[in-house]
């Protein structure tokens, strides 16, 4: 029986991890007591005799777990920021190449990727690694997200019967152009340069929509919409990532429409001349538990969606 210990498991993403993993008969779960689920060494004793951890911290707290680990077989399954560009580290995104499946599947150092990060590289980096966008190409992208990404504090504001008048609306945020994901954006997707990215905290739960608009003109080598349709469809055609003609309804693309759901949808929209490249997924899903969970199927050597919920 595989031993699991959730180092961090009162945030959102540990909780949904935790909830997941606790009918499951195949594996034992470490558990800490609510006074030492923050004392280094409870926590250090729990990682060393995990099989599988997962890290569900703040990125200073998950570098430090991974310095509690002194054995070689604890498999870490880190959902921060920490270390998703670290060269060590295998990236918990198997659908973008054979080659991140077969390090995924071997390494015992795997990174989940970011919410907001997954649908941009999902659309990006195929144009990169195909040569039908130049690598130092500026790239746009815009996304709306359900207000769970906004942590325990944003939840807490959305939910209060009492709130603010001003949290009824989307709201533009990262305004500064620093979000912490545009490092994974650049460096995994293959590109040179970090994209302009505008995200939007909206009134609803949880679901993502990512879009990167992409000028026809800036395609290379005569590569056309449909060509962009052609390489999706080819490549997204599992269960978990999927690419549709179309995703929207009557015309719009709702951003909670995949709610609850493990998987993501690929599209593209627009036309000849200004291409719409389209990802809709739950932050909370593909975006965050959902991804960790799929990467700890490929450990235990499962299905990738064992236990997912991936229904389209």
């Amino acid at each position: 029986m595989t031993k699991i210990f959730i180092d961090g498991s009162q945030g959102t993403t540990g909780l949904k991890i935790f909830d997941r993993l606790s009918g499951r008969e195949d594996i034992e779960l470490i558990t800490l007591s609510e006074e030492l689920r923050k004392d280094t060494a409870a926590r250090k004793t729990a990682l060393n005799s995990a099989d599988i951890a997962f890290l569900c911290l703040p990125d200073d707290a998950a570098i430090e777990a991974v310095s509690l680990i002194e054995n070689d077989n604890t498999v870490v399954i880190d959902t921060s920021t920490a270390h998703r560009t670290n060269e060590g580290w295998a990236y918990g995104f198997p659908e973008l190449s054979g080659e991140l499946e077969a390090k995924l599947k071997s390494s015992k150092r795997i990174a989940v990727p970011g919410c907001y990060a997954s649908g941009f590289i999902a659309l990006v980096k195929p144009l990169v690694d195909n040569g039908f966008i130049d690598a130092g190409l500026d790239i746009f992208a815009h996304a709306m997200s359900g207000y769970s990404g906004a942590g325990k504090k944003g939840i807490a504001q959305y939910e209060d019967k009492n709130r603010d008048k001003l949290l009824d609306a989307p709201r533009e945020y990262a305004l500064t152009q620093q979000h912490k994901h545009l490092k994974e954006m650049k460096i995994i997707s293959g590109l040179e340069n970090e994209p302009v990215f505008c995200p939007y905290v909206c009134d609803y739960f949880c679901g993502m929509v990512m879009t990167v608009p992409i000028l026809a003109k800036d395609l290379k080598n005569g590569k056309t919409a449909e060509d962009i349709k052609k390489l999706y469809k080819e490549k997204y055609n599992s269960q978990i990532v999927k690419y549709k003609d179309t995703i929207d309804e009557n015309g719009f693309i709702s951003g909670n429409a995949m709610s609850e759901n493990d998987g993501m949808e690929i599209t593209v929209a627009g036309n000849n001349e200004r291409i719409l490249l389209i990802a809709r997924y739950d932050n909370l899903g593909k975006g965050a538990s959902g991804a960790a969970l799929e990467c700890l199927n490929f450990k235990m050597g499962q299905n990738p969606e064992y236990m997912l919920r991936v229904s389209n």
